[in-house]
This record gives structure tokens, sequence and C-alpha cells, in this order.
């Protein structure tokens, strides 16, 4: 039985890394079969040499999440200890270091999963990224903190956000309420998370001037969009011919993410999606970026992600029986 010892910074660094009631460290315990006793800022780690190496490897992974100013959450943790033994995925601490700056309390929006961090790099090195993949993966939100960036540091000097006013089959003509009110529902997602990083009042100033957008895809004909970050959300609900409309608005200095789940489309059968067939006419075409997202890129609470899972085990199953 060996022995080590660990001295932590200060006392806010070791609340972070313990956790409540020292649940991390408890978890990390259990996993990897070692005893931690922690006294005051000082941990002595006890167990068989290899385990006790892999505990110090992961706590320098913890310390680049807690040094960052985020707080330490139970996923970080499990994915943490998932990537010790599976070679196949990123490092915790390689995720962080794709901080994306945003003007809020918040200070920084941060990649979670593998799937995330090449989304935000293909956002940084790519004027047209598409983002497909299940509800929670983060495409919105990341997203709209990259435009958030890139505005702040004069990168562009527009925001606009835009999906298709198609939901569930319903139509905006059956819907109470003059334009406004009736458009307002299908943006609504847009301007919470846009809330999300930056102040309220600042989004508020920014809209009023005309610098951030928020409308329909519809109202994006006949106009050419330059110096601007424009996201095209809920895109599985445009038709082919909107697509190409959206991607045919780009002007210069301006970049374009496109997001969607192409397993919720809403459209009427006899409508092709435009997320579907752009897939298939530009995959190969140069200076864009396809990202995929899986349910393991689920980022929201830990059931959806089993949810995720399981309705894709379903789908299988019937393609099978099909088949």
């Amino acid at each position: 039985m060996a022995e080590r010892s660990l001295t932590l910074r200060n006392d806010q660094e070791a609340q972070a890394l313990f956790g409540k009631h020292d649940q991390h460290l408890r978890k990390v315990e259990q996993a990897l079969g070692v005893s931690i006793v922690a006294r005051g800022e000082e941990l002595k780690i006890s167990g068989a040499d290899e385990s006790i190496s892999k505990t110090l490897r992961l706590f320098d992974d913890l310390f680049v999440v807690i040094r960052s100013g985020a707080p330490l959450r139970k996923e970080d943790l499990d994915y943490a200890l998932k990537a010790l033994s599976d070679p196949r995925l990123i490092q915790l601490r390689q995720i962080y270091q794709e901080r994306i700056e945003v003007p809020s309390r918040r200070r920084f929006i941060i990649p979670r999963t593998p799937g995330q961090k090449v989304y935000v790099e293909a956002m940084r090195s790519h004027d047209i990224v598409f983002a497909i993949g299940p509800a929670g993966t983060g495409k919105t939100y990341l997203g709209m903190a990259m435009a958030v960036e890139n505005l702040t540091k004069g990168e562009v000097s527009r925001i606009i956000l835009t999906r298709p006013a198609v939901e569930a089959g319903e139509k905006l003509g059956y819907l109470p309420g003059d334009i406004a009110e009736k458009i307002n529902p299908y943006l609504r997602p847009l301007y919470d998370a846009l809330y999300e990083m930056m102040e309220v009042d600042m989004v508020q100033r920014y809209i009023d001037r005309g610098i951030i957008e928020v409308a329909p895809l519809a109202f994006m004909r006949g106009r050419t969009l330059n110096d601007s970050f424009i996201i095209l959300d809920e895109a599985q609900n445009s038709t082919s011919e909107q697509m190409k409309m959206f991607l045919t608005r780009l002007g210069f200095d301006s970049k374009a993410v496109i997001t969607g789940d192409v397993t919720q489309v809403d459209l009427p059968p006899d409508r092709v999606s435009g997320l579907v067939h752009v897939q298939e006419i530009l995959q190969d075409v140069p200076g864009l970026r396809f990202v995929g997202f899986s349910g393991q890129d689920v980022v929201r609470h830990e059931l959806v992600q089993s949810i995720i899972e399981a309705y894709d085990r379903a789908d299988r199953n019937n393609h099978g029986k099909s088949g």
C-alpha cells in the first residue's frame, strides 16, 4: 500500500474539488480503488501505485476546470474518469482550453464533450458550419456563444438569428395576434440562449440598434448579409429552396452556422428537409464543415441522454424489422 500527498492552493479550490458533502472525493475513491483523506488543504491518497497515479492524473485535469473559474460538475468528473481508461476520449483539460468569452456574469462558455470541442474548432476555422444532432448537444447554445464572442471582439458588426416558422404542423395564420405575436413563440429559444450570453439591457440595446436581429427565415429572402454572424436554427424544418436561399445570402466577412436535428422534421411528408438535402450536395465542398453529434454529446439532465439512446435503439430495431 503506497501513499502520496497533494497540497491544494486554497480553501476555495478544495471545496470545488471535494464537491458538496465530499461527493466528488467519494466517487473517485470508489472508481479508482483509493482512499483519500482531506486535512485542510492537504490530501493524502492511499492505494496501489497505479491507482494513485491515475488519481493524480485525474486531479490534474480537474484542476484545469477549477482554475478556469468554471464550476466542477458531476458530468465533468464522470467524463474525466471515463477518459482515464478510454484512449479515444479527449482529455478534459483539452476541452476546457476551448473557452468562448461572453460579456455576461458567466464570463465564458466551455465545450463539455469531444463533439462540442470539434464544433467550436470548426466554427473558429470555417465560414460555414453545419451542426447536426439531437437536442441537448449544445448546437444552438455554442453557436450563439461564438456569435457573441465574434461581435464583442469586433470580428463582425452584427448577429442575425433566424429559424423557420414551422413547428409540429402549426400554421402562423391560425395563431392569434399580429405578425410579431405570431412569430415570437418560434423565436423564443433564440432569445433564451442570447440572454445567457449577454446582460438583458445590452441585448435590448443591440436589438433596438439593429446590431442583433432575430427574425423568421422567410425574412432573409432578397438580402445580402455582410460582416455578420448568422445562425440558422432548427434547419431541419427548412425546405431545400429555403436552405439554398439562406446559404446564398452570405456576404463578405460573414460566418454562418446552421443547426438542426434530422430526426425531428416537422415539414409535411411531401417536402424534403433542406438540412437532409444539403448534406448530399455540399458534403465535398471545401471551406465548409459538417459536424455530427450523438447522444454522448448531450449535456442536459443525464436522463435526457438515456432517453435519446433509448429512442436510437428503438429506431435501429424498427429499421432491422422493416429490412
